[in-house]
């Protein structure tokens, strides 16, 4: 089953805001992520918060949970209102899982033009979904595009069948050229979402990975390692000795070869899992999380920051239902971070960005301990000595920095 949510402060049952913490929103954009908790399988390494038909419940259904969001859109632009939060359009909507795209088309559209109605949009804006290759037609990416979604992340995960089966993933390699064929018909932009590390995945299986999705010439690859995640079904497997399980040197290799092959397509890093053809094809609602930009995340389990509020709605979809058919925000807990963890998170995230982490972030203790970094080869010398357009120097991490990105931040912050 999905994670447990963290515990935090007690939250109004009306979900308000203290007007106070609201200062620090002045300057940042705003973001929405529209969270759809729905997939037809549950793969065996995902610890989201989705539910299969079978795990929903009474009180939760595909067919209300567009009226549920609608419920709470009208809720965030309330509260943001009530708080005195400066007017903002959404600069990035993303909607993710999940699978959003076992909701009819028709619906992600509706949801979209409900959270435009409340806060406007930015004109260019990034509007993503996640979806399955399996998961669209010609038919539902049309309409889609026509709502104004502009960017569709496809869970390609591999191009081989042996690894898919581990994963537990549904469709075939071979739909997923058809359905980045049909998003380009469409007019979309197209992310493709890698996984490596799998077990039983050899090197060789990696580079068939991705070359094929190179081939298919999307404009951003996303290359993540596998994590395995207590309680779900593949440390078990893992566990009780069915799959060998994952190997730090391993991931390290497969990382280094996406590297150099993506580079050598015209793929750029500019997050340590992430990589695009152009500046103008980064993931630019994933940008905003990095940079500590205002979020609300509409749906169960969803997280959201404005301002100096961190908070995560309750879990469960007939929860989350509920709280929402009763007029009460569905929130579970929030917190205020304080300085010691606003600058924590500031340097783990920023510090993963190929734009670096400006020096000016960190306290003089810290700034000695660049020099190290450099001297070690985990940071780009010349980023460090040499001031920028804007006059910062950065901390920009080598790729053996990318590799060892958390001992990194462990290195700056004297943990």
């Amino acid at each position: 089953m999905p994670s447990i949510l963290p515990e935090g402060d007690a939250a109004p049952l009306d979900g308000s805001l203290p007007p106070e913490a609201m200062a620090s929103s002045a300057g940042r954009t705003l973001s929405l992520y529209a969270h759809i908790p729905f997939c037809a399988v549950r793969c065996g390494y995902c610890d989201f918060n989705t539910y299969t038909a079978t795990e929903l419940g009474h009180g939760a259904s595909r067919e209300t949970y567009p009226d549920a969001m609608a419920a709470e859109l009208a809720l965030a632009a309330r509260v943001l209102d009530d708080a005195g939060s400066p007017s903002r359009p959404l600069s990035t909507v993303f909607f993710g899982g999940g699978t959003p795209t076992l909701l009819p088309a028709e619906d992600l559209a509706r949801t979209l033009h409900r959270a435009v109605e409340h806060f406007g949009l930015v004109p260019g804006a990034e509007v993503t979904t996640e979806a399955n290759p399996d998961s669209v037609s010609p038919e539902s990416l049309k309409t889609l595009a026509a709502a104004g979604f502009t960017r569709v992340s496809f869970g390609m995960q591999s191009a081989v069948p042996h690894v898919l089966k581990v994963l537990d993933r549904t469709h075939a390699p071979e739909g997923v050229p058809l359905a980045v064929q049909w998003a380009r018909e469409a007019g979309l932009g197209v992310s493709l979402d890698l996984i490596y590390g799998t077990p039983g995945e050899s090197l060789e299986d990696w580079r068939t990975t991705l070359e094929a999705a190179i081939a298919m010439e999307p404009d951003h690859i996303s290359a993540y390692a596998l994590i395995i995640e207590d309680g779900t079904k593949l440390a078990a497997q893992i566990r009780r000795g069915e799959v060998p399980g994952v190997d730090d040197d391993d991931h390290a290799d497969k990382y280094v070869l996406a590297d150099q092959l993506l580079g050598q397509a015209g793929y750029g890093w500019y997050e340590v899992s992430n990589f695009a053809r152009g500046p103008q094809h980064r993931a630019h609602h994933n940008v905003a999380y990095w940079l500590n930009q205002d979020w609300w995340g509409v749906g169960p389990g969803a997280h959201s920051h404005v301002g100096d509020v961190r908070w995560w709605n309750v879990k469960h979809p007939s929860a989350y239902q509920q709280r929402l058919d009763a007029g009460l925000a569905p929130v579970h807990a929030r917190e205020l971070p304080d300085a010691e963890a606003s600058h924590l998170e500031d340097v783990m995230l920023q510090i993963r960005l190929s734009d670096g982490l400006p020096l000016s972030l960190l306290a003089p203790h810290e700034r000695e301990r660049v020099a190290g970094l450099v001297a070690d080869g985990l940071a780009d010398p010349q980023a460090a000595l040499k001031p920028g357009a804007d006059g910062e120097r950065r901390v920009v991490l080598t790729l053996r920095g990318r590799l060892l990105a958390d001992a990194v931040v462990r290195t700056l912050l004297g943990f």
